[in-house]
């Protein structure tokens, strides 16, 4: 038979890369579009409308920007979680707020008595 090609197909480096555009995630995309059309809808027919509506846009845009620099994705998310929790978080002290779903000592119905 003839030369056997072989099959070569381009396979993308990461395989679960996070959906980017121009560098922001979609949360962040809908952070600054949601203050965009707020804030238009408010000041939109006002002589506001550059600095606030568009100013703002680009302030908030530049800061997460360069606030989410070279930090892991959903950096602002876990941040807010990590400043709203209470105390000191320790992993070997057992939880005290956990309450079982199931009662684990019984009831008198569970027990079958024999005679």
């Amino acid at each position: 038979m003839g030369g056997c090609m072989p099959l070569i197909s381009k396979v993308p480096r990461a395989l679960e890369s996070k959906t980017k555009l121009f560098g922001y995630e979609l949360g962040d995309l809908l952070i600054i579009f949601l203050y965009l059309a707020i804030s238009n809808l408010i000041f939109g027919m006002t002589k506001l409308k550059t600095p606030v509506v568009w100013g703002g846009t680009l302030v908030i845009a530049a800061a997460l920007f360069f606030m989410k620099r070279n930090k892991p994705d959903n950096y602002l998310q876990h941040w807010g979680e990590y400043t709203r929790s209470s105390g000191i978080l320790s992993a070997g002290k057992p939880d005290v707020n956990y309450l079982p779903y199931f009662d684990t000592k019984g009831s008198e119905n569970d027990q079958v008595k024999i005679s």
